[in-house]
């Protein structure tokens, strides 16, 4: 069999596949992880395997579908979508204005070069305020920490794991994830790595993880109080004198000065109660910490998705520098991708900074993020009439239903839309509420390339990959899907001229290089580079044309030479040109993070007051990415994962048996969960993982309708959410927890109540 090598699209960590192909069967017969791959060296998680079972999978939607009468679907052609698309959104938008039509985008979207290179244009094209993505329940605390220091929301310090000698890892389990802001194949190897040269690990989690029991130290932290522990040890390295900026220039930082007197006023011996730690230990950690060779403090979804989350992320960072870890090898570095980034476009060191809540949404006011309304109001948008009320959604490789906050409310709020289109590749709990379903290719039947996962990557690295199967007779590739949607939207109709649509794209994206004095195609004519990149087309077009102008000059044939992809080297010093604030500086004390510490000190004492509640944490899987890898048989295979995970004092003083069955309760919902009695995780904390609960009606995955398990997301609340923004709390909530008895166990599904 040939094989065919190419980049693994399931997760953040960009493994190289090596697959053994049947083009007769269409289909691959074996998948191994690639040797040769520059990055991961061979790494393979199951996730990468399935990939098989991804492209083979009888219930992956393959052609349009179009909602009947009687609510079942039925296929169709894709003249036939696109002129029931045309017929629709074109009227509500008319009769309730561009904001009457909504987006969502999925956690897929961002392995999707189609959505990537042309997302923007359609969203544009719609002209909607009406914008939400599932960064919101993910990550755009970090994202904007980072902007308000930095410049740019793609300005991210990322853990030089492979030099490091000291890991803070907070919120985080790499071991599960592969990395997450933090694309590294193998962590499990990077991690052991640390160790084995003579470094150190700490783990603050309120369970022992993976990654916690891989750790030399693991802090079982209240969940929500990251943020006071982070100013603990930022007390303790002011007041004991540990402070550097290392290579910094003291001319490239403001607001130091302001960060030491906002840290005086949180003493390891304040805020210990509140985080469930010992002062001592605390000191010691912050200590160690100042004192490696290097360090580098690195937090994800735990310190996220919590009501601190951006003034969390911030801190990390402020940690990284003023032990002197930023921009140093072995500490908190900034990647340099081959299309370059926001941070490498433009005049180096200076831009115009971030701004947010430049708009407003209509029911509850709450602001604007990167372009973004958080996705936590959608519901409400939806089924709140009045002037601007969302009729129309358009869904892109999302799931919503089972992804974000209150989902019974959101669920019954998308059956009241007057229209619905969908790109997808399933019929899942939130497709099978659309009125058009429009797939897509599968993995092997496009082309990838990691734009966003390059830019948070530990190592700098390119790699492409072409196609491994043709695609079906007459089904388009997925850019050419996006674009005909750019057509409906800017009123060319369902039959627009694709070809003409993607060269207006790609002259005005050569325009915008050709009018940057710092562009290697400053001032060169818009055709004959046009012609430079013929005969290539659509999503190869753009990104050759993208590598022409990045920071290594490179081409798209450069990396088609190259399947196992180019080695760029390690992460290298980049300040002060990374930034792109308007002073020019890192600006160490951004006045909203500033003005947050007020509600911190409030935080103190409310967690002190409020020691004996149960609160709910999420937890993740190797085996699982969100919601979206449960119809695949290897994935979910072995024993049950969708358990609530108790310690034994609380099982005993609730009442609960090991394999016994549990109610849990929030403010909005409730489910019953199968009981998994543990130590791993800290007294006063349950755990549920996210991105199950496939038992609703209509849906089409027969795979995950047989492991359904329950919907962590019925319980969490729309109305909690972490106000710089907007970014659902996801963790830390609280709930009541009961035994189901045995009398009423056998009548309670595995599913959500309610």
């Amino acid at each position: 069999m040939p094989v065919a090598f190419r980049t693994c699209p399931l997760c953040e960590a960009t493994c190289g596949l090596a697959l053994e192909v049947d083009h007769d069967a269409h289909t691959v017969t074996k998948v191994r992880g690639d040797a040769d791959d520059v990055f991961s060296h061979g790494f393979l998680c199951p996730k990468g395997v399935s990939i098989k079972e991804l492209h083979d999978d009888p219930d992956r939607v393959r052609t349009p579908l179009i909602r009947q009468p009687d609510g079942s679907f039925a296929a169709a052609t894709w003249d036939e979508a696109f002129a029931l698309i045309a017929e629709k959104l074109p009227a509500i938008a008319a009769r309730g204005g561009k904001d009457a039509i909504a987006a969502y985008i999925g956690n897929p979207a961002a392995h999707s070069l189609a959505f990537l290179l042309y997302g923007k244009v359609l969203l544009k094209a719609l002209g909607t305020k009406n914008i939400f993505s599932a960064s919101t329940v993910d990550q755009y605390p970090k994202q904007a920490a980072s902007a308000l220091m930095f410049g740019t929301g793609t300005t991210i310090a990322i853990p030089d794991l492979d030099r490091t000698d000291f890991l803070l890892c907070l919120g985080a389990n790499p071991l599960a994830s592969n990395g997450s802001l933090m694309t590294a194949p193998d962590a499990r190897g990077r991690l052991r790595a640390i160790r084995a040269r003579g470094g150190r690990i700490v783990v603050v989690d309120p369970r022992r993880s993976r990654t916690a029991a891989e750790a030399d130290q693991h802090l079982a932290i209240r969940p929500g109080t990251d943020a006071l522990l982070l100013m603990a040890l930022l007390h303790t390295i002011f007041a004991e004198g540990l402070e550097s900026l290392g290579a910094l220039s003291a001319e490239h930082v403001d607001g130091l000065d302001e960060v030491r007197a906002l840290a005086a006023d949180f003493p390891p011996e304040a805020v210990a109660a509140a985080c469930g730690l010992d002062a001592g230990e605390i000191r010691d950690v912050a200590r160690a910490f100042a004192a490696a060779p290097s360090a580098v403090a690195y937090g994800r979804i735990g310190t996220t998705t919590q009501a601190f989350g951006t003034t969390a992320s911030w801190l990390i960072d402020v940690l990284n520098i003023v032990t002197g870890n930023l921009d140093r090898a072995g500490g908190a570095m900034f990647p340099l991708p081959s299309t370059g980034l926001q941070n490498s476009k433009g005049e180096p060191g200076r831009g115009r900074g971030a701004r947010f809540g430049r708009w407003a949404s209509r029911v509850r006011g709450l602001g604007e993020v990167f372009g973004e309304l958080p996705v936590a109001c959608l519901a409400e948008e939806i089924d709140t009439p009045g002037e601007g009320q969302v009729r129309a959604l358009i869904t892109v490789a999302g799931n919503p239903v089972v992804s974000t906050p209150n989902s019974d409310r959101l669920a019954a709020a998308l059956d009241d839309l007057d229209f619905m289109v969908s790109l997808d590749i399933y019929v899942n709990e939130t497709t099978r509420h659309a009125d058009v379903i429009l797939p897509a290719p599968s993995p092997l039947e496009k082309s990838h390339f990691d734009f966003v996962f390059q830019g948070f990557a530990v190592r700098n690295y390119a790699n492409y990959s072409p196609p491994v199967l043709d695609r079906p007779e007459g089904l388009p590739d997925e850019w050419e899907t996006v674009l005909r949607l750019v057509g409906v939207a800017t009123g060319q109709g369902p039959d627009a001229d694709i070809a003409a649509i993607d060269a207006f794209v790609v002259r005005a994206a050569i325009g915008r290089e050709t009018g940057d004095e710092h562009s290697p195609w400053h001032g060169r004519d818009v055709e004959a580079c046009v012609a430079e990149l013929e005969p290539r087309t659509g999503t190869a077009r753009l990104i050759d044309m993208m590598l022409r102008t990045g920071p290594y000059g490179l081409t798209l044939a450069d990396l088609e030479a190259q399947p196992h992809g180019i080695d760029l080297g390690p992460l290298q010093p980049r300040m002060p040109e990374v930034l792109r604030t308007p002073s020019g500086k890192v600006e160490l004390a951004p006045p909203s993070l500033v003005a947050d510490v007020a509600r911190l000190h409030a935080a103190l004492a409310d967690h002190i007051d409020n020691a004996d509640g149960i609160v709910l944490i999420g937890r993740r899987d190797l085996r699982s990415n969100n919601s979206w890898m449960h119809n695949l048989p290897l994935l979910v295979r072995g024993p049950e994962r969708c358990t609530l995970h108790v310690h034994p004092d609380d099982a005993a003083r609730l009442g609960l048996t090991d394999g016994g069955r549990a109610s849990i309760a929030s403010r909005v919902g409730a489910v019953t969960a199968p009981v998994e009695v543990t130590a791993d995780i800290r007294p006063g904390v349950v755990s549920l993982p996210h991105g199950w609960g496939h038992d609703r009606d209509g849906t089409d995955m027969a795979v995950a309708r047989a492991h359904a398990g329950v919907n962590s997301n019925v319980l969490t609340d729309e109305a909690a959410v972490e106000p710089l923004t907007g970014t659902a709390v996801l963790n830390g909530i609280p709930v009541t927890v009961a035994p189901v008895q045995a009398s009423a166990q056998d009548a309670a599904p595995l599913a959500a109540a309610g």
